[in-house]
């Protein structure tokens, strides 16, 4: 059997973040919570996170739900050893409903490795691809039609809302002006080269790409993400049984902020994380995309869940 910390087939490799810890936190659950109980993956990937749960807990069935096909592809590959505890949905984990409760609900927002790595999917500028972004791209907006749908003012906004991007309207106006002169953009080069050109010149050569913020802005609302994730933080709690564990895991502020604010106003769970859960050197040294990744747990109350059956 190939180790579970990696995950691949011939298009789809991923190394899980932050395995130790959640597999810290599941191995503190009641023996009689785990056994025979339910993972929920709500964002199934390769998965990497639930075959590392599923081999340390040999009575865990899993439901895994992703609206990537080729991410589902991947994990039913590498998950074939689990078949007979498996099962894999087609869903934005917003859209769900669990026909059980679960012992573990896992959620991991980053964009994972194959998407980024793919220059068809356009999530990244390091490989020249089509403006697209979808996680689903069999349906939706792209990131080239909703430039193009939005007046200068909207992109600014939502550049500045979604990337922090303290140049939003510069950067908009000129992604307008290049549209308005030239037509739709070749690809996420010639973007983040106009981006880039937003910039003061020694403001281009820093640890992070200029257009970073701009791309990160642009991947949140064509898949809604922070909608979906406001939608799932308010119905993951009722998926779990009581005393069963919900974790998140996020890379970026604005989600970390949502799940941090959801965590501390719901009654129905007690917070097991007061800081978030980081990567330790030795994870960032094998995996430098951990360096970001941050993971809140909370457990939900027996007492909440006796009230809300």
């Amino acid at each position: 059997m190939p180790s579970p910390s990696v995950v691949s087939n011939s298009g789809f490799q991923h190394q899980p973040v932050l395995q130790e810890q959640l597999l810290e936190n599941a191995a503190a659950l009641p023996s009689e919570l785990l056994a025979g109980g339910v993972l929920i993956d709500a964002t199934l990937g390769g998965g990497g996170h639930s075959a590392l749960l599923l081999e340390a807990h040999p009575q865990l069935r899993l439901v895994g739900l992703d609206q990537d096909p080729t991410a589902r592809a991947a994990a039913a590959e590498r998950l074939e050893p689990f078949s007979s505890r498996l099962e894999i949905v087609a869903t934005n984990f917003a859209d769900f409903t669990p026909s059980e409760p679960a012992v573990i609900v896992l959620a991991d927002l980053g964009v994972s490795s194959p998407q980024l790595d793919v220059a068809e999917r356009g999530f990244s500028f390091r490989l020249d691809g089509a403006l697209d972004m979808r996680m689903n791209p069999q349906q939706g907006e792209t990131a080239a039609e909703l430039i193009e749908r939005l007046d200068e003012t909207e992109l600014a906004d939502l550049i500045y809302a979604y990337g922090e991007e303290r140049l939003s309207r510069r950067i908009a106006r000129r992604i307008k002006h290049d549209l308005a002169e030239h037509g739709p953009f070749s690809g996420t080069a010639a973007l983040a080269y106009a981006v880039a050109g937003c910039y003061p010149p020694k403001a281009r050569r820093g640890r992070i790409h200029p257009a970073t913020r701009t791309f990160q802005a642009l991947r949140i609302a064509v898949n809604q993400e922070l909608d979906v994730l406001d939608r799932f933080l308010q119905q993951a709690p009722d998926w779990l049984l009581p005393g069963g564990l919900l974790a998140v895991i996020s890379f970026h502020s604005l989600e970390d902020r949502r799940v941090k604010t959801a965590f501390l106003k719901d009654q129905r769970l007690e917070r097991l994380t007061r800081k978030p859960l980081i990567a330790n050197e030795a994870e960032v040294a094998a995996n430098p995309r951990s360096r970001s990744a941050k993971c809140r747990i909370a457990r939900r109350c027996i007492e909440s869940a006796a009230l809300n059956p």
